[in-house]
């Protein structure tokens, strides 16, 4: 896969699909802008070669032709031209593809930027029409995908487009190389001991990754909505709390496989309980034998994450992915901040992914502990099964 700089971009029109999908309050403005930032090298590189520079992007899942503001990127272009610190403006297209994007890509002048509206307007993106990728394509002379975040989607701003450019003419981006490169070695040469952390609300997201990762790992610590499948399928009565019944025995098979191998296998002990879903109402610290029949496990309780600090005490490779607990409500977040700060606490290289994670880490305040925070969940979980990325797989054909 070659990246930026091997390939000879003076002077020409560059392509560069970005992650911009950034979270936005009810107001529109930005609150975390760590995907944008991830994006400047990058840019900054195709600014000092002069050239002339389209950048595309997805946001949330707006409904194909219709043109919403609330999904449009133009603040996405105000908050990019603050970063890059640059005189010009970065301009912004009215339209994906059409006449005013057109018109303004033709006046471009070397070290302009041109922000494209959110791909999703279009159809032709998630169908990874090809008549909509050779319209995008037509805007340049390189494509380069930087967009990690993405590259496991098979639309055609990542995937059909590759097939109009020639090999010297595509490549990965720096942060899209960092992230790749990063993952790689890390799975393939860990420090040891090396330690898994997943949580989230589901199992079925992650039932490949947890199958793959028994195979280079040393512990798995399991957290969130995810583990009541696991306490399920051990006898516990759950109550109420978040199950996926259909994967109980593959839950259970997951469990026997950690015991065969001798992979170290942590499921809460305790939990914080609550008769609903609301910030409002009575909680309990419970152990996993005494949840009642009507409440339900909303995060780990304080006994667990002792148990889980002990467990992360002599780790040398740190992987996170997923909260412990609905950390967006205060009364729920306890433990997915303790477990940031007891892996911000480690001597281990610490590698925290997904969207939610990273935003625990920002908001518990150990973002510049980590080792390396990737942009990319989804990818990042796929990259873990194993699976073949049709980002990756277009730049590397």
């Amino acid at each position: 896969m070659k990246t930026l700089k091997d390939i000879e971009i003076d002077g020409k029109r560059v392509f560069i699909r970005c992650d911009f999908n950034v979270p936005k309050d009810e107001f529109g403005n930005i609150t975390d802008d760590r995907r944008i930032r991830a994006a400047l090298n990058t840019i900054r590189y195709c600014i000092d070669r002069e050239c002339k520079i389209i950048l595309a992007s997805h946001y949330e899942r707006p409904e194909p032709g219709k043109y919403e503001d609330k999904y449009s990127l133009k603040p996405v272009a105000k908050r990019l031209h603050t970063l890059l610190k640059i005189k010009n403006e970065v301009f912004m297209a009215n339209d994906v593809v059409g006449e005013d994007a057109k018109e303004k890509a033709s006046k471009l002048q070397p070290g302009d930027i041109l922000l494209l509206e959110n791909l999703r307007y279009e159809a032709g993106e998630t169908n990874n029409d090809d008549t909509f990728a050779e319209k995008l394509a037509e805007f340049a002379d390189i494509y380069v995908n930087d967009a990690f975040g993405a590259c496991h989607r098979k639309h055609a701003s990542i995937y059909a487009i590759t097939k109009y450019f020639d090999k010297d003419s595509k490549c990965a981006g720096f942060l899209m190389s960092k992230e790749v490169n990063f993952f790689s070695k890390v799975l393939e040469n860990p420090v040891r001991p090396f330690v898994a952390v997943v949580g989230g609300s589901k199992v079925s997201g992650k039932l490949q990754a947890l199958t793959n990762l028994m195979n280079k790992v040393d512990k798995i610590i399991i957290g969130g909505g995810m583990a009541f499948t696991f306490l399920k399928a051990h006898g516990h009565e759950v109550g109420n709390s978040l199950v996926e019944d259909d994967l109980l025995e593959e839950a259970n098979n997951i469990i026997l496989k950690a015991k065969k191998q001798g992979v170290k296998f942590y499921l809460p002990v305790d939990v914080v309980a609550a008769p609903e879903f609301s910030e409002n109402t009575t909680v309990k610290f419970l152990p996993i034998q005494e949840i009642p029949k009507d409440w339900m496990g909303l995060d780990i309780g304080p006994a667990t994450t002792r148990l889980f600090r002990e467990a992360l005490n002599d780790a040398q490779t740190i992987m996170w992915n997923g909260p412990m607990g609905v950390y967006e409500m205060d009364r729920y977040s306890k433990g997915s901040m303790a477990m940031s700060n007891n892996i911000a606490q480690t001597h281990a290289t610490t590698i925290v992914g997904g969207g939610d994670t990273a935003d625990v880490v920002q908001r518990a305040g150990d973002a510049e502990e980590m080792t390396f925070i990737s942009t990319g969940g989804g990818a990042s979980l796929k990259l873990i099964e194993g699976a073949k990325l049709p980002g990756l797989e277009a730049l590397e054909n």
